[in-house]
């Protein structure tokens, strides 16, 4: 196998061995998953959207509700998942050992074998400074692997100067809600560190598909420890700021601004309808996913977006994948 292949096969390999065992049948079952979607099985109703299946269309509570209401399925076997990722320069960052593209990738990995392995479809679109890469759906291991690796490769240059500087997350979730023409599973992988309209541009592809929104953060963007005078460059515009980090009122200043910011997202995030997952580069991937999964069997008991609350996010270092 080439070089390149290497890293992401050995990544594959470890999170085959060390959780396939225990996510396989969690996530998703021999012949249909948590997700809802096309199948034989009712498991829903709910009120009609632009582009749904007039076919699924249940006439006897259209006629009592005077409004139409479609049908909703357990999914079968036949799914189609999609990857958005963002590769934009602050997704390249880490605190420790392990940086958030890092911590990407293994999602990626775990989620994409264990849609796989029963003959499910899985796709992905690439955004750097733009949408550059995209991968149609498959269902084999190399398709998996070759997604890994595009996952690591450098970024192609953006093709105008319109599109170099800060990340318009807006624009990978256009091109998917243009793109994405049959009801899917869709995993949007950001820090969200993007510049305005990413929210509107999220809450359009909830209401087509099965959103889960994979929130990457790192504590360092939370709290600064006491390090004095440091240089700061901006990943994605590579400005550059001197700052002072022995200074306590500064500090206080970074934190409560940071704790504002993650109010706000969080605001916006559960407005769009997608279920949350908060993925840091110090969590357990494994025990992480595990728990999401138990969520949002819950939720979905329940019929309301799930968010991981905060206290359940933290739990042992995933470590740097091989």
């Amino acid at each position: 196998m080439s070089e390149p292949i290497a890293a992401p096969d050995l990544l594959l390999r470890r999170l085959e061995w060390t959780v396939m065992r225990r996510l396989d049948g969690l996530l998703q079952g021999d012949y249909r998953t948590l997700w809802r979607g096309a199948g034989v099985d009712l498991a829903d109703l709910r009120e009609y959207q632009h582009h749904d299946d007039v076919r699924h269309i249940d006439w006897n509570v259209t006629a009592r509700l005077q409004q139409p209401y479609v049908r909703q399925f357990l999914e079968d076997r036949d799914l189609s998942a999609w990857f958005l990722l963002d590769l934009s320069g602050s997704v390249d960052f880490g605190s420790a050992d392990v940086t958030k593209l890092a911590v990407s990738s293994a999602f990626v990995a775990t989620l994409a074998r264990v849609i796989t392995r029963h003959g499910n479809r899985v796709g992905a679109l690439l955004y750097g400074s733009q949408v550059d890469t995209v991968l149609p759906p498959r269902a084999t291991r190399l398709h998996v692997l070759e997604l890994l690796q595009r996952m690591r490769a450098p970024r192609p240059p953006a093709r105008d100067a319109a599109h170099a500087g800060p990340t318009a997350l807006a624009e990978l979730l256009q091109a998917a809600d243009g793109m994405l023409k049959r009801r899917s599973l869709v995993f949007v992988l950001s820090d969200f560190i993007s510049q305005p309209g990413w929210a509107a541009a999220l809450a359009r592809l909830t209401r087509r598909h099965d959103v889960v929104a994979v929130r990457l953060w790192d504590p360092l963007e939370m709290e600064l420890p006491d390090v004095g005078l440091v240089t700061v460059q901006d990943a994605e515009t590579g400005e550059q700021l001197v700052i002072d980090a022995s200074d306590p009122a500064f500090r206080e200043r970074y934190a409560a601004i940071a704790q504002e910011q993650e109010a706000a997202l969080m605001e916006a995030l559960s407005h769009c309808g997608a279920d949350v997952l908060e993925l840091a580069t110090d969590d357990d991937l494994l025990g992480a996913l595990m728990r999401f999964a138990d969520l949002r069997r819950q939720r979905a008991r329940m019929k309301l977006p799930l968010r991981m609350p905060a206290g359940l996010r933290r739990a042992l270092p995933i470590g740097a994948p091989a």
